[in-house]
């Protein structure tokens, strides 16, 4: 039997390790405000219109003032370009509902929006629930009596909005800021949005005094309404937009008939039934009121005089276009999988493998069985990698792409991963098939189906902080879909990594043209270890930079213990294939190894607890940290801004440095441009780096950003730069 490579199943374990250890951090996108409350102060006042390239917003009022001890009204106004919406309070199947954190000045309150009915936008076999187009949100606003007339409130409201199309979310964080005089006496509405702000408080759905019951049957929830505007059963269309996003599912039909005091819908259920009371928006061709469905039997008089229509959506939004960019994200993922094959990072396991997929060319069902087995741990480790990221996204933290690179424990687990595979080519210890006669060296078996999965999972360990320019769109769609389409997205790059081994080992005429095995294979995999050994160096490199010198020498402490092991390790094997018993190797090799994972461990602490090396310090060009407020500042003296969100585990980020942002003539642009070059590090967990990341809709680095004088959003550069892009982005616009 085929011995299991245990290095690579320890591999995964320390994988999972590390990814459990790693500390969430808050996400960008909040819920919905659920009361009156008053943010920290932002040391900002953006009176008027506030725009990106996607959506424009403003606080308008709905009188030209307000009286002290009144109730007004302020609406955020949302003008969303075309393709583009925003979510209601509760979004549906995925996406995010506007919040507002209010800065407000003493005694006055706020209560929460009073949302207008949102559109049904339909994504394949997703509901959501939105806005698109112009929209008013309106929000009550109490004004102290103690408020002086003459006086003027300053109104600050902290927005975030999503902003998604079918393909892709952009969280939108906007500051919006409203003077609010205070006068005596009654006050006119305001122009030009005072009497569209009437409307929508008037007809916002409240409750009408409609009884609702909620009753299980038949795997269905029949929610029966009476009473109230109801009456009468002059109802012909209807829908209902529940409060809770688990409660139905959203996508499926709602059914329903109209009796003479109210009506009856059938829904389906979500993950929870008919145990608790279904809060939510009755909406009709009458007019929408709030309802509370409480458990209970169907309520009599909901039935019996004929059957309901759908509520159809005025001007609702085209549909067709999803599916079209869905396609269009899988292409870009399974694209962007190939390029991954590209990859300096990805190099030695893929060359490793190639080595012993040559020692199958003449044995294709072997072969066959392998290619399908590296091909089953890729996807696997794609499914796991975006389970991890998608879970995370469901509570609300803010990740990326490469994440698991971020940790230190999972750097130095994959350093001494590397450091055995390389010791282990160069045969200081054998794992695999035992050594063969000189004609067929020990690489003219390969390893098994395990060895061949656990090759895949490295693939992708290895694989996933090399963001290949076609994996950004992709990997930025995917996590602001459903799951399930996401899912779909990480697969297809699964796939794309995976398809020219998998490719090679189905087909006989590709293993044919293979060389035979022969005394080369030996020489190949002693020139093989060398690439693992360097990438074990890149690894310690990265662990350095996280967790500085101290951290370095116990890992390198720990890696020559393990060395010892293996050496020890291989002394023992020596030994039995002589009929010999090595205890007291076999021992020593336990106790080195034991030693090295438990100093590894200590390292690893170490750095988690050291503090980062400040971010642009010895970089190519002289660059400052990257900040918000730097960005800012900056731009408010008119200077332009080149922003490079970087890691020091991203290989083609540091391909880039080298190549496009170190050269003289790079240096001598921004001089002349007098613009300012700032780096954000994401080496280390940094969550406002990943929060503009996400901004662009990016889930992993590098990103290079150029903000011009007098343009409100940035130039987004490739990802794979040159000096003449990032010289012809700093020049001034004629």
């Amino acid at each position: 039997m085929r011995s299991l490579p245990l290095l690579f199943g320890l591999l995964w374990l320390l994988l999972s390790a590390g990814a459990v250890v790693a500390q969430p951090v808050a996400g960008p996108v909040a819920g919905p405000v659920a009361g009156p409350v008053a943010g920290p102060a932002t040391g900002r006042v953006a009176f008027g219109p506030q725009r990106t390239e996607r959506i424009e917003a403003e606080l308008v009022p709905l009188s030209q003032w307000a009286a002290p001890g009144s109730t007004t009204v302020v609406a955020v106004r949302q003008k969303i370009a075309p393709g583009w919406h925003t979510y209601w309070r509760n979004p549906g199947d995925s996406g995010g509902a506007t919040s507002l954190t209010w800065t407000l000045p003493a005694g006055v309150a706020v209560d929460p929006i009073l949302w207008p009915l949102p559109r049904r936008q339909r994504l394949m076999s997703l509901m959501n629930y939105g806005y698109s187009g112009e929209v008013l949100l309106p929000v009550p606003i109490h004004v102290p009596a103690s408020a002086r007339p003459g006086e003027v409130l300053t109104l600050t409201a902290d927005a975030l909005f999503l902003v998604c199309s079918d393909q892709m979310c952009v969280p939108q964080p906007l500051t919006l800021s409203l003077a609010l005089p205070v006068r005596e006496g009654a006050a006119p509405l305001a122009r030009p949005w005072g009497a569209e702000i009437e409307r929508l408080v008037e007809t916002a759905p409240r409750p009408a005094g409609i009884e609702a019951r909620l009753t299980g049957r038949d795997g269905r929830l029949v929610l029966t309404a009476t009473g109230g505007p109801l009456a009468g059963g002059d109802v012909g269309q209807a829908y209902f937009f529940p409060y809770d996003g688990d409660r139905i599912d959203h996508a499926a039909p709602q059914t329903g008939q109209v009796g003479p005091d109210g009506l009856t819908l059938s829904l389906t259920p979500g993950k929870r039934g008919a145990d608790t009371a279904l809060t939510g928006v009755l909406a009709t061709d009458k007019g929408a009121w709030e309802i509370e469905a409480r458990p209970g039997p169907p309520l009599p008089g909901a039935q019996g005089r004929g059957g309901l229509a759908p509520l159809q959506d005025e001007d609702a939004p085209p549909s067709g276009g999803g599916a079209w960019r869905f396609v269009q994200a899988m292409g870009l993922a399974l694209l962007g999988g190939l390029v991954l094959n590209l990859m300096p990072c990805v190099f030695p396991v893929l060359a490793m493998k190639a080595a012993s997929l040559s020692a199958a060319a003449h044995d294709p069902r072997r072969a066959r069985r392998d290619g399908l087995a590296f091909a089953a741990g890729v996807l696997a480790s794609f499914l796991v990698l975006a389970g991890a990221l998608l879970a995370l996204r469901a509570a609300g933290q803010a990740v990326g792409w490469g994440f698991q690179l971020q940790s230190p424990g999972v750097v130095a687990a994959l350093a001494l991963t590397m450091l055995l595979v390389g010791l282990n080519l160069s045969g200081v210890f054998h794992v695999g098939a035992g050594l063969q006669s000189a004609g067929s060296g020990p690489l003219s078996r390969l390893p098994g189906a395990a060895g061949a999965f656990f090759t895949g999972v490295l693939a992708v360990v290895v694989a996933a902080p090399c963001t290949a320019p076609f994996m950004a769109a992709a990997l930025g769609a995917a996590l602001v879909l459903a799951w399930p389409l996401a899912l779909a997205v990480f697969l297809m790059l699964g796939l794309g990594l995976a398809l020219p081994y998998l490719a090679i080992s189905l087909s006989p005429a590709l293993l044919a043209r293979l060389p035979r095995p022969g005394a080369w294979m030996t020489r190949l995999k002693g020139v093989l270890a060398f690439p693992m050994y360097g990438a074990a160096l890149w690894l310690v490199w990265v662990f350095t930079k996280q967790g500085g010198i101290d951290a370095l020498g116990l890992l390198l402490t720990a890696a020559l213990l393990l060395a010892f092991a293996a050496w020890l390790a291989g002394l023992a094997q020596d030994a039995r294939q002589h009929g010999r018993r090595p205890a007291m190797a076999t021992i020593c090799a336990a106790l080195s190894g034991v030693l090295a994972l438990g100093l590894a461990g200590v390292a690893a602490g170490a750095a988690r607890t050291a503090d980062p090396a400040p971010a642009g310090e010895g970089g190519p060009l002289a660059a400052q940290p990257w900040s918000a407020a730097a960005t800012a500042q900056a731009r408010a003296e008119g200077r332009p801004v080149l922003v490079n969100l970087t890691a020091d585990w991203c290989v083609t980020c540091k391909i880039n440095e080298r190549a496009a942002l170190s050269s003289p003539r790079v240096a001598q642009a921004i001089k002349r441009a007098n613009a300012l070059y700032l780096v954000g590090d994401w080496t280390r967990r940094d969550d406002a780096v990943t929060r503009e990341l996400q901004a662009h809709g990016r889930s992993g680095v590098p990103l290079y950003l150029v903000y011009r004088p007098g343009r409100t959003e940035p130039e987004i550069l490739p990802q794979l730069l040159t000096e003449g892009v990032v010289i012809d982005a700093l020049k001034p616009e004629p």
